[in-house]
């Protein structure tokens, strides 16, 4: 399939009106609309703004390449758009960005599809093919030079084809793996880039790409056996046992897009980390990668809570429904069925999944069943969410000892040692040491259940003010994600008052420096007013990044007035005495307050106690905030 085909004059803007990166996103989703190559317009910008809330688009040298794959996209579709003058669009670089490609892939697009348009982010690579495309004077013309990219790249992938292991039999081996969270775009720009550099250097090189389509050109055990070095450049989850005792070197996948000649000068050097197979790479005290896993403690938990986070916010959302059906008391109802799916599986199976993927992410894929088994004894022995993270701690580091010990077998008893001893092991030495601990752990679990539920007003408005203030602190960090964490955990437990706090915390921040921008707009630049409207969405929705980028801006006023108005927000919901039984949700789930059977006044209380927290905001920053002069 040619990139043509998926972009056609119909979805062509060779002069934007927009002047900011939101007024592109806008323009561009609207001619996609309007062309009916979407189904909900609303939907598929939410899914846009996503994928930039995770790391900007604009990939520099003047290329944005905005996409998202989502449900919303009814025919899988490219829509270019042009900017002479240049408008800012948060790239890599710092510079303007003139040429914009967006992206909508559909849930449903098949492999040739997510091809065609990965493609697309390779050719832009040619800095000659983008002056083309800024000198087109018509649509047609630039139709015309990518169906000439498409065959050249055609004729390139044959000859590549049909080039033998013998070429470059004197130069250093390298591997490389991409992959970025959507698998679109990133991963095969960062793919192209380190081929490019490598055949500039004379350096052979191949390169995995973890793409939506799954993995392509995936690397063999004699090729990893072979390899001198291999480049991981990538933001998602990549099968890293195959590469042990080898030299890698892990990077973000836009240090692959921006800088391929650094990854393999540093996969080259001699000092390069030598990774052990454990999610460790042995380096010397100057490492980079050696000071980035001193971090580890909180990147084992993280993988566990975002794994978790499915059952979380869909089966909290489903009990939440069933109080709306009428209770699940009754049995055989519509509403005791949806109780039954969110909460007598979906958080049922909460800790157990924690477990499993923090052991994973310590000592991949032997840790997972080892965490699931000791997750799903801590859950039954009710240790609740201190139990999981024990649990899958204890299984993950087992896990890594049996594997070592496996590993001083002789070699012709290693295969069936990994084979056969090594999950008997795991589980039985995990599975063991967690009998043993429940019994404490449980008598810990009830002791802080007993404590929040004998807290008097004082003490809960207490809790809640510092709750709501964590959310704040970093919007989205190690702070923030330890209170979402905690109030998790409460409503797991059964006490759905810290939850409230931590909600109302998150929702905040955005809502506030929203109506700051509305309110004060003589403190704040055109282009930050305009993100401001952003933040009233976000923030009803309880998404609190939203406010990082006011934050990163001027942080000695945001943060602290961030943190002043999310604590008030959380002291209020309990001093209100709101109760809330759902993870996620924002204003959507207000409703389902307290029960869901006592909505008023409850539900009222509630939005007042946000709206109050972000007026605190919203007011500290008009005041702290100094006057912007623009030309």
């Amino acid at each position: 399939m040619k990139i043509s085909d998926l972009l056609k004059k119909d979805t062509m803007i060779l002069d934007l009106r927009a002047t900011t990166k939101e007024a592109v996103i806008d323009e561009l989703i609207d001619k996609l609309n309007r062309a009916g190559r979407l189904t909900d317009k609303a939907a598929y910008k939410e899914a846009i703004l996503a994928r930039e809330a995770q790391s900007t688009t604009g990939l520099g040298d003047g290329i944005a390449i905005p996409h998202a794959k989502t449900s919303a996209v009814r025919t899988p579709s490219i829509s270019f758009g042009r900017s002479k003058q240049g408008v800012d669009y948060d790239a890599l670089d710092g510079q303007p960005s003139h040429l914009f490609f967006m992206i909508a892939a559909s849930e449903g697009a098949n492999n040739e599809h997510l091809a065609t348009l990965s493609r697309l982010t390779t050719f832009l690579m040619d800095e000659s093919f983008r002056q083309t495309l800024l000198n087109a004077t018509s649509e047609n013309e630039i139709l015309a030079a990518i169906d000439q990219k498409d065959a050249e790249k055609e004729k390139e992938e044959a000859a590549e084809a049909q080039e033998t292991e013998q070429t470059q039999t004197n130069s250093p081996r390298l591997l490389g793996v991409t992959g970025c969270p959507t698998g679109i775009a990133h991963t095969y720009m960062a793919a192209d880039a380190l081929k490019n550099k490598a055949a500039e250097l004379g350096i052979s090189i191949k390169v995995e790409t973890n793409g939506s389509g799954g993995a392509k050109n995936k690397l063999t055990a004699s090729e990893i056996e072979a390899a001198d070095a291999i480049i991981v450049a990538a933001d998602t989850k990549i099968e890293m046992d195959r590469f042990a005792g080898k030299k890698v070197i892990q990077a973000p996948v836009s240090d692959g897009v921006r800088k391929p000649k650094d990854l393999i000068d540093r996969a080259l050097s001699e000092n390069a980390p030598i990774y052990n197979g454990s999610g460790k790479s042995e380096a010397g005290s100057n490492s980079p990668e050696s000071e980035k896993k001193g971090l580890g403690i909180y990147k084992h938990i993280m993988n566990g809570v975002s794994n978790m986070l499915p059952f979380v916010i869909g089966g909290g959302i489903l009990i939440a429904l069933s109080f709306l059906f009428g209770g699940y008391e009754q049995e055989g109802t519509f509403a005791q069925m949806l109780a039954e799916i969110g909460g007598g599986t979906a958080f049922g199976l909460l800790v157990p999944v924690l477990a499993a993927f923090i052991a994973m992410s310590i000592a991949d894929r032997p840790g997972f069943a080892a965490g699931l088994v000791a997750g799903m004894i801590a859950m039954n022995g009710e240790t609740g969410f201190l139990g999981g993270l024990i649990a899958g701690f204890l299984a993950g580091y087992i896990a890594l000892l049996v594997r070592m010990l496996i590993n001083k077998l002789p070699q012709m008893l290693q295969g069936i040692g990994n084979i056969l001893f090594t999950p008997i092991l795991n589980l039985f030495i995990s599975g063991m040491l967690m009998l043993v601990l429940v019994a404490p752990l449980a008598s810990v679990n009830l002791g802080l259940q007993n404590w929040l539920n004998g807290l008097g007003t004082a003490n809960m408005i207490i809790l809640g003010i510092v709750l709501g203030g964590m959310m704040a602190v970093d919007m989205g960090g190690p702070v923030n994600k330890a209170a979402f964490t905690f109030g998790i955990a409460m409503i797991e437990a059964g006490n759905f008052g810290p939850q409230a706090a931590v909600m109302a915390g998150g929702m905040a921040p955005p809502i506030g420096i929203a109506l700051a921008t509305t309110f004060f707009r003589s403190k704040f630049s055109k282009k930050d007013r305009q993100s401001g409207l952003t933040n009233y969405i976000l923030g009803l929705s309880f998404i609190t990044e939203g406010a990082i980028p006011f934050a990163a801006a001027d942080p000695a006023r945001v943060i602290p007035a961030a943190i002043a108005g999310s604590a008030l927000a959380g002291g209020l919901t309990a001093f209100f005495g709101i109760l809330l039984p759902v993870p996620h949700g924002g204003l959507f789930v207000f409703t389902f307050v307290n029960g869901g059977n006592q909505i008023w006044p409850y539900a009222f209380l509630y939005l007042l106690a946000v709206i109050l927290g972000a007026a605190l905001t919203a007011i500290l920053l008009g005041i702290l905030k100094k006057k912007v002069i623009e030309e």
